[in-house]
């Protein structure tokens, strides 16, 4: 049976039934005591997916949830901090450099561990286990292009630049973990012409052969079609966007069991099946909560077995 999102808590039927018994009972639902687990998305098909599939857990473990989706990312964090959600899915890049404004760090762990002791430092927010899904910055290029000019990775971009039209979204090209810390660390591109698009018509224009190479995050949907390669950053520019629940601490207090029961989900999410989660929605037009309710049903049964 498909989910109901965004539930606000509603009357029971069970306690229509009983005061028709005349049983006088004040109360129904299994939680009763306990307020609603607000769980927070941002506005990007994959976080809300993996929301969902967040929140699909915590509902059949007996809680009640209220999905709060599409929240903008330049705020949902003080959305948590400011107690207006619980939780929501985050990335230890993301945490590491947009939130806490740190130095670039590329090893997973560090990051993680780093991200974990501050936030709760600072915030008294919680990081749970960080998932091996990686939603990081990269390049993508034309695969046929790629192979005719032996192309897999990064410095193999720069050495041939000169033969490449390079598709920019504008910011990319003045950030420091853009074209400005590509530069930094390859060395310079000098492409066969580089000009501004909007992002969304990028893997178009790779498609219809109108550009080469263009910016990426490595789990967008569009990268299961092999018309499409991502390429290897093998000197490591960019650190690691591995998934995460961040959840503040009092409610852990309150519910010290979801902590286990979402690192458990978490364990379950790669950037492979991630990407082709994305895929279904952004490629193949499937709407975000079937296609979350789809996934949680095939893993459903690890997260609870005994």
């Amino acid at each position: 049976m498909k989910k109901m999102w965004k539930r606000k808590r509603a009357a029971c039927l069970a306690l229509v039934l009983v005061m028709l018994l005349g049983l006088g009972l004040s109360g129904c639902g299994k939680k009763e005591d306990k307020h609603v687990i607000r769980l927070g998305t941002k506005d990007f098909t994959e976080n809300v997916i993996i929301g969902r599939v967040y929140a699909s857990a915590l509902e059949d473990a007996g809680y009640e949830v209220e999905v709060i989706e599409n929240i903008a990312g330049s705020i949902i964090h003080t959305s948590l901090v400011n107690d207006e959600i619980d939780l929501y899915p985050e990335y230890t890049g993301t945490g590491l450099l947009s939130i806490l404004k740190m130095d670039v760090m590329t090893d997973a762990q560090k990051v993680y561990d780093t991200v974990k002791d501050e936030y709760k430092k600072q915030f008294d927010l919680v990081w749970l286990d960080y998932s091996a899904a990686n939603d990081g910055q990269g390049l993508v290029i034309r695969t046929e292009t790629a192979e005719r000019l032996g192309i897999t990775t990064i410095s193999d971009v720069q050495k041939n630049a000169s033969a490449l039209r390079f598709a920019s979204q504008g910011e990319f090209d003045e950030r420091e973990d853009g074209m400005k810390g590509l530069e930094k660390l390859y060395g310079p591109f000098e492409w066969k012409s580089s000009k501004v698009y909007s992002n969304g018509l990028k893997y178009s224009l790779l498609l219809n052969d109108e550009a080469d190479v263009a910016p990426a995050y490595t789990t967008e949907g569009q990268l299961v079609q092999p018309e499409f390669t991502l390429l290897v950053d093998d000197k490591q520019l960019w650190p690691p966007y591995n998934l995460a629940p961040v959840v503040r601490q009092n409610v852990l207090d309150e519910y010290p069991e979801i902590e286990d029961l979402l690192n458990k989900v978490s364990a379950l999410l790669t950037t492979e099946n991630v990407t082709a989660l994305n895929a279904k929605v952004d490629v193949e037009k499937q709407e975000a909560d079937e296609v979350a309710e789809e996934f949680y049903g095939t893993i459903k049964d690890q997260i609870f077995a005994e």
